[in-house]
């Protein structure tokens, strides 16, 4: 059972392989509309790695994500190349920073090409010790459609669409949460800004509690509390602090998707790294991104399920006759966002028991 519309629920063989990737990369009328084959190659990473949840071994958990979001993308039609992975070459066995992916990889010719960022495990901490919003993520574009940021750490600045127009990466932060309390009809006492527990964000943390707005610390995860300041009633009003520029950019395609804005600036701190951002080309490393600068290209996907608990996407569940995942896959032509749930189920030669 499939389903296409927003709050789908569909049922599929588990481990369907080529043919059914190739099915779902089929549209109406013959077209290609690939956001359903992407959507399963993220629920495949999310599988994978959710069998290892709790077992506190997160280069484990973030290994078998990697190797099974890899295998999946193969059988995509896409001539495909990666732009945000798991590192430069040097340093990463596969979903490396420029390598090929999808059947173009495997020598088929004629088809789309497309530049993809992945994040296989979003939160390898959060899933090696079992606590909730730990994600398998995955965005694409066609090719030029998503920048190839500098694995460094980026200030950002995350809000829904009612306060994206009202608020600056520059301004002090009280004025920001003034503007976004204004935004949204609101105290500032009512907001909640999301912020990774690090030492460098003690200040950050000081002058929010001084402006009187709430904090939720979080200690991994800060994609997925941006997607959840994009979303009204998710009681996530903004994501405030510095993380990785990589992440910034998964973060900017889906904000392309659901109509919230990212402003990110490169930290720049030290001659390396002003050397890396020159050698990528950037050559102002104060500029400050905005998702059309992160994610530029028309035609976005955005694909992410559920690993572990959250309030967006529930985590996998395994029953004995395959498992069930909680899943968003966001457009931006046709523009559109589906929460689909998927049945997983494991192939048996008798009658499975589906639960729903």
């Amino acid at each position: 059972m499939t389903g296409t519309d927003d709050g789908a629920v569909r049922a599929e063989p588990e481990g369907h392989g080529e043919a059914g990737v190739q099915a779902a990369a089929t549209g109406p009328g013959g077209g290609q509309d690939l956001s359903l084959a992407f959507l399963d190659v993220a629920e495949q990473a999310a599988i994978a790695c959710a069998r290892t949840m709790g077992q506190g071994d997160r280069h484990h958990s973030d290994q078998v994500a990697v190797e099974a979001m890899r295998a999946r993308l193969d059988q995509v039609p896409i001539d495909g190349r990666i732009v945000i992975g798991e590192g430069e070459r040097d340093k990463a066995p596969m979903l490396y920073i420029g390598e090929r992916v999808g059947q173009g990889a495997r020598g088929v010719t004629g088809l789309r090409e497309v530049d993809i960022a992945v994040d296989p495990l979003e939160g390898t901490n959060l899933c090696a010790t079992g606590a909730p919003r730990a994600i398998a993520v995955l965005a694409a574009a066609e090719r030029g459609g998503l920048l190839h940021a500098p694995d460094i750490y980026m200030e950002k600045l995350v809000v829904g669409p009612r306060a994206k127009w009202a608020v600056s990466l520059d301004a002090p932060v009280a004025d920001n949460l003034k503007r976004i309390a204004r935004c949204l009809d609101r105290e500032v006492s009512d907001l909640v800004v999301v912020v990774l527990d690090r030492e460098r964000h003690r200040k950050l943390i000081g002058d929010i509690r001084e402006a009187g707005a709430r904090i939720r610390l979080i200690g991994d995860g800060d994609l997925t509390a941006a997607i959840g300041a994009a979303v009204a009633g998710n009681a996530t009003h903004a994501v405030m602090g510095s993380g990785g520029a990589p992440e910034g950019v998964l973060t900017a395609a889906a904000m392309r998707c659901l109509g919230g804005e990212i402003f990110g600036r490169l930290v720049v701190d030290t001659p390396e790294k002003e050397e890396r951002v020159r050698a990528m080309g950037i050559t102002d490393p104060q500029k400050i991104y905005t998702s059309e600068d992160l994610a530029p290209g028309e035609d976005i996907t955005f694909a992410a399920t559920g690993v572990t608990e959250g309030v967006l996407m529930r985590g996998v569940r395994f029953f004995g006759d395959g498992c069930r995942t909680s899943s968003v896959v966001m457009r931006t032509r046709p523009h559109r966002v589906q929460f689909i749930e998927t049945i997983h189920v494991r192939a048996r030669g008798g009658a499975a028991e589906l639960r729903f």
